[in-house]
């Protein structure tokens, strides 16, 4: 990865919560979510400083929102239609989710690059996951190629102020981001990982940029989570990377003994 263009001498206090987040993307039937549900919420303890929340498909979201204890798990979008309601066959709205979810992943790059959601699309869907009452944890993340020819930075200045550019400074506190760089993500070599220092030097720009566009304050008290290719031998050193607030878990979350095993990396690393 080319320099960060931040100077060394930024620094921000890392004090808020930390997030784990369990991606499910399209796998488990109702039936097998509820069940697989059910016993992480037989393992997993209440933490006032440790926030677990896992993102179903959408037709699970209603019925897991009637069975969770949401001291210990609360629930997530993968996806949703920023119209508040209308002619849009097969879609569901931030509208239908309030009160379902508290939370919702917008701009994955899976939505980015195989459903071709474009930076329009993303700042939409933010602005209606606020407007809702719904936090968006708003995915940022450069691929192979764009990283190669040094435009990471440039890439994800677009992706977070384009997601951004519709968000008030009274709102912009509601707001997560999610770095997760494409070339990374579902990768079972080590040698592709990102390094702590890859993340480190993402996290400093990102929360720069913040500072720029709203405030300090604001770039210090924005979650930062890291996602791609987390797992329970690598979510310790993520989680201790400076600035990252937490973890945006795909194929590992969809494992009980790997899920509970980093949640309790999290509360270690807490500790």
């Amino acid at each position: 990865m080319n320099n960060c263009p931040v100077g060394e001498s930024l620094c921000y206090t890392n004090i808020m919560k930390t997030y784990i987040v369990g991606n499910w993307k399209m796998n488990f039937s109702v039936g097998e979510s509820s069940v697989y549900l059910h016993k992480l919420l037989q393992k997993v303890r209440a933490a006032r400083d440790l926030k677990i929340v896992v993102a179903p498909s959408t037709i699970a979201l209603q019925p897991l929102s009637l069975q969770t204890d949401r001291k210990k798990i609360r629930l997530a979008a993968q996806t949703a239609n920023p119209h508040d309601f209308g002619a849009y066959t097969g879609e569901v709205s931030f509208t239908q989710l309030r009160g379902i979810v508290d939370y919702c992943i917008i701009g994955h790059s899976e939505r980015r690059h195989i459903f071709h959601e474009t930076d329009k699309d993303v700042r939409n869907a933010v602005a209606a996951a606020l407007r809702n009452g719904i936090t968006p944890i708003l995915c940022i993340g450069e691929t192979e190629t764009e990283r190669t020819f040094g435009e990471t930075y440039d890439v994800l200045r677009d992706q977070l102020l384009g997601g951004l550019s519709q968000v008030s400074t009274e709102d912009i506190a509601k707001v997560m981001i999610a770095y997760e760089p494409v070339w990374a993500i579902s990768t079972t070599s080590d040698a592709r990982l990102a390094s702590p220092d890859d993340i480190s030097a993402v996290t400093q720009f990102i929360r720069h940029t913040l500072e720029d566009t709203y405030s300090k304050k604001v770039a210090s008290e924005i979650p930062i989570l890291y996602g791609g290719s987390v797992r329970p031998s690598n979510a310790g050193a993520y989680l201790t990377i400076p600035d990252i607030n937490g973890l945006l878990i795909g194929g590992a979350s969809l494992i009980g003994e790997q899920f509970l095993d980093i949640i309790e990396t999290a509360r270690r690393v807490q500790s």
